[in-house]
């Protein structure tokens, strides 16, 4: 069995799955990573005897599929929210401010939680009204049809070891109530996640605005990439 400490650059950054394995829930096959596997089955044991059929929006997510999210955004083919989640005119935004805009919402590709198979957007599929389809939008879980399942996580999440990195504002990623994080796996993770591999990933890999990601890539690092909630 893999242990949380030993990671390498193209797990970290979403090039491989060699620490992943696929765990079924909710009639979906879910890649996780290897020691996150027993505590999310737990959470989900536990949230059905609530009443809470667990089902994952979002797992785990490869550097080309975080890519393709960012270019689109980036080029206009998919909206930019602001913090309020109205859409943006991409075209009239600087190089900066779209790639900030961007951030807001969307991880930099290299830089995804969901590269490391311990993070998950996660509702509850019984509690979702029928045609509708679920938004990922903070009201939803705050006020609407998941906040009960929100807060049945609020209080038993931690017990389980999970944690919620996305639960204040904290100038960087926008409120994520939905935003899971096994938290031992992801601490790791996160403190081996160095700048200097990312600019590495970033100039084998590039991405739309690559350069200008680079060439402000402190302060990305240390705005949207390690300024999380902790609890």
């Amino acid at each position: 069995m893999q242990m949380t400490s030993d990671w390498n650059q193209q797990q970290l950054t979403g090039l491989s799955q060699s620490h992943l394995t696929t765990l079924g829930i909710n009639e979906r096959n879910v890649l996780v990573h290897r020691d996150v596997a027993s505590p999310l089955l737990s959470l989900v044991a536990l949230a059905k005897q609530a009443g809470f059929e667990v089902a994952v929006a979002s797992g785990y997510r490869d550097f080309e599929r975080q890519r393709l999210i960012w270019n689109n955004k980036y080029l206009g083919l998919r909206p930019i929210l602001d913090s309020e989640g109205k859409v943006l005119d991409a075209k009239t935004l600087s190089i900066e401010e779209r790639i900030h805009a961007i951030l807001r919402w969307s991880a930099l590709p290299g830089a995804s939680r969901h590269h490391w198979g311990s993070d998950f957007d996660l509702y509850a599929h019984n509690l979702l009204p029928s045609e509708t389809k679920l938004q990922l939008e903070p009201w939803e879980y705050l006020e609407g049809h998941q906040a009960p399942f929100y807060q049945w996580l609020l209080s038993n999440a931690q017990q389980l070891g999970f944690f919620f990195p996305y639960s204040k504002d904290k100038g960087g990623v926008a409120v994520e109530p939905w935003h899971l994080s096994h938290q031992l796996t992801s601490n790791i993770a996160l403190k081996q996640l160095t700048q200097s591999m990312l600019a590495k990933t970033l100039t084998q890999s590039p991405i739309e605005g690559s350069d200008e990601v680079l060439k402000h890539l402190d302060s990305i690092y240390t705005q949207y990439i390690t300024n999380i909630s902790t609890t």
